[in-house]
């Protein structure tokens, strides 16, 4: 068995609540007894019984972080993200995958499979705000994304409307002027792409250019599959676009990969642009331009904002909702321009 506070308490001469106040870094506690006990915690390589000390709080020590797709990269590079800051704040993470699917999205609102868990951070396809009012878990929750927008819970997103206007933006900067977009959904709930389809209409009204409904054909999913096939259709149009933004990167490498195959350059046949930079678009031929969240500041405004929810329920204190937009920044490399002009 490991040491305990009694044993680093008889080592360093003191009490055991002093070991136990310089353990915790809550009380001050005079310096050069601080040392004596920091001596004796490394010596008797002392760790602390996190398990015994979220029992006695109340809490489990674990969160869970519940996703549509483990499978897609955005996905996968957010959980990272998301994992590393709730490290750093002494939980262990679980994972749940929705797939999007109603059932399973309500489940997991109102509760994980009955396990304990101190909080939730969620990225919803279909609930929204009227699922959320109806929740009767207590769990703390942060949503991500644009499913429910000034929903009755803490939320963090981008502002994809902007950068769906921004890359499309780059795209008219360019010279083009007949410009597809490959992600519109029909789905009501869709909020995301609706946000994004919104940005890029913006970027065309603003340039005195028409919307074209041909050249923005409704997407089922945003796999691979899915670029590559629309990406055919609009190939065969006549004429066919001279540029394509994808509202995620998935998308955009399916239609990189049928351009090509159809015998055609980027940029200098037809210019392709994507969103989320997930690491399979900076090793493409060409590397691929795209819209770049701040994951990092995702993952960590989410765990700060459930973390002051979980230790705000142990008193009196009411935390008000909040709403974080997190960064983005457009990434121009060469499946726009030969040129890169930022990175």
């Amino acid at each position: 068995m490991g040491a305990s506070l009694k044993d680093v308490a008889a080592l360093a001469g003191v009490s055991v609540k002093t070991v136990s106040n310089v353990v915790s870094g809550n009380t001050y506690v005079a310096p050069p007894t601080r040392e004596k006990v920091e001596l004796a915690l490394a010596e008797l390589n002392y760790r602390p019984n996190l398990s015994a000390r979220n029992l006695r709080q109340g809490r489990t020590g674990v969160i869970a972080l519940a996703l549509p797709e483990l499978d897609a990269p955005y996905f996968a590079e957010l959980t990272r993200f998301v994992i590393d800051a709730a490290t750093e704040q002494g939980w262990t993470t679980i994972i749940e995958q929705t797939d999007g699917r109603p059932e399973r999205e309500r489940e997991v609102l109102q509760g994980i499979r009955e396990q304990r868990i101190d909080g939730l951070i969620f990225s919803p396809i279909t609930v929204g705000a009227d699922e959320l009012a109806d929740r009767t878990d207590t769990t703390a929750l942060v949503l991500l994304g644009e499913r429910v927008i000034d929903g009755p819970t803490h939320h963090v997103a981008i502002d994809n409307q902007r950068a769906a206007r921004e890359v499309t933006e780059h795209l008219i900067s360019l010279g083009h002027t007949r410009i597809a977009a490959i992600g519109r959904q029909t789905n009501p709930s869709a909020n995301t792409a609706h946000l994004r389809l919104a940005g890029y209409k913006e970027a065309l009204t603003a340039a005195g250019l028409p919307y074209d409904e041909a050249l923005a054909p409704p997407t089922n999913s945003y796999h691979r599959s899915d670029g590559a096939e629309i990406m055919a259709s609009l190939l065969a149009t006549n004429p066919p676009p001279q540029a394509v933004f994808c509202f995620n990167d998935l998308l955009a490498l399916g239609a990189h990969r049928t351009t090509l195959a159809q015998g055609l350059r980027i940029p200098q046949d037809i210019a392709i642009a994507g969103f989320d930079d997930i690491e399979d678009g900076r090793y493409s031929t060409p590397t691929l331009t795209t819209v770049a969240p701040d994951k990092a500041q995702i993952a960590r405004a989410a765990v700060q904002m459930l973390d002051q929810q979980i230790h705000g329920r142990r008193g009196t204190r009411r935390y008000d909702l909040r709403e974080v937009t997190a960064a983005h920044r457009l990434l121009v490399r060469e499946s726009t321009t030969s040129s890169r002009t930022s990175e």
